[in-house]
């Protein structure tokens, strides 16, 4: 597959009024299944698993997981196999509801719905075990995709059309992508990093990856942990596709370009700073998203 990607500028007020610029980088525009950093993660897993005659991929992931579809279609377009381990045994009588599950079904995924005590253990080596003795042979790609071909992947994000910018943000969920890009950014770029869930312990998880000090993590911005949403959070994303025809999921993206525009407006950055934003793609998980808000009597994200 051949990657264009563009860079779009914002704009709203407080940029002007800050004296700052926003630009996003549209990396969700690769492709409409395998966007973004799903895209550059599984880009070398996928040659390495074929070389290595590999039929079968197996990873891990929750309700809302875009690497859960992200693995099943490119395992399609592949030939491969795909098995996904699914956090939530509550799920396993229940995934046709959830759109996400639905579409990596109908691309081939086969299930195995685990408890979340069991979830816990999908790192260890008995844990694999029992996998392979159920399953057979397969290529392992651990959750959210992040391993050291994901890291060779998330490096190429940025390219020297990007040497201009002072700031790079992305947002953060294993840690794979920010730990690419801080490799990859440009002296004297500072990356900085949005997570989707809470808690600081990512820290430790990037430094094994990241091979530069130039990052840190904005952690304020979770809105609660990993696939939770608010209504105001809800309204931003709204708000924000309205005034600048730019689609934002409620998992990563959202939060990532509400803490940016929220430092903005706070005087974080110094006048005349260039800031890129990495748009990694989700919007897949937008309508699965909007039947839990539903349920809730929430607002929904427009799609």
């Amino acid at each position: 597959m051949r990657v264009t990607t563009e860079n779009q500028e914002v704009h709203l007020p407080i940029l002007d009024q800050k004296g700052v610029s926003l630009v996003l980088k549209r990396e969700d525009r690769i492709h409409p299944l395998i966007s973004g950093n799903k895209y550059r993660k599984l880009k070398y897993n996928l040659k390495v698993a074929k070389t290595q005659g590999f039929d079968t991929l197996l990873t891990f992931g929750g309700a809302f997981s875009n690497h859960i579809a992200a693995t099943a279609y490119a395992g399609k377009i592949h030939g491969l196999k795909t098995i996904g381990i699914i956090r939530g045994e509550e799920l396993a009588q229940k995934w046709q509801e959830n759109s996400t599950l639905k579409l990596a079904e109908s691309h081939g995924m086969q299930f195995k719905f685990v408890s979340r005590e069991a979830y816990r253990e999908k790192d260890t080596p008995e844990f694999i075990d029992e996998l392979k003795e159920e399953f057979g042979a397969f290529y392992l790609l651990p959750e959210g995709g992040t391993n050291p071909l994901a890291i060779k992947g998330c490096e190429e994000i940025l390219t020297t059309s990007d040497t201009d910018f002072n700031v790079v943000c992305c947002a953060v969920g294993t840690g794979g992508t920010i730990a690419g890009i801080s490799n990859g950014a440009f002296a004297p770029q500072k990356v900085l990093g949005f997570p989707a869930l809470k808690g600081d312990f990512l820290q430790e998880d990037i430094c094994k990856f990241a091979l530069r000090e130039n990052w840190k993590l904005v952690t304020d911005y979770h809105f609660g942990g990993y696939a939770k949403v608010t209504e105001e959070l809800v309204s931003f994303i709204n708000n924000f596709k309205l005034n600048t025809q730019i689609p934002l999921d409620p998992i990563y993206t959202g939060k990532m370009l509400y803490g940016i525009l929220d430092l903005i407006q706070k005087g974080y950055f110094p006048p005349n700073t260039k800031i890129l934003a990495i748009h990694s793609g989700g919007l897949q998980g937008i309508d699965g998203m909007n039947r839990n808000l539903l349920k809730k009597n929430l607002p929904l994200i427009d799609i």
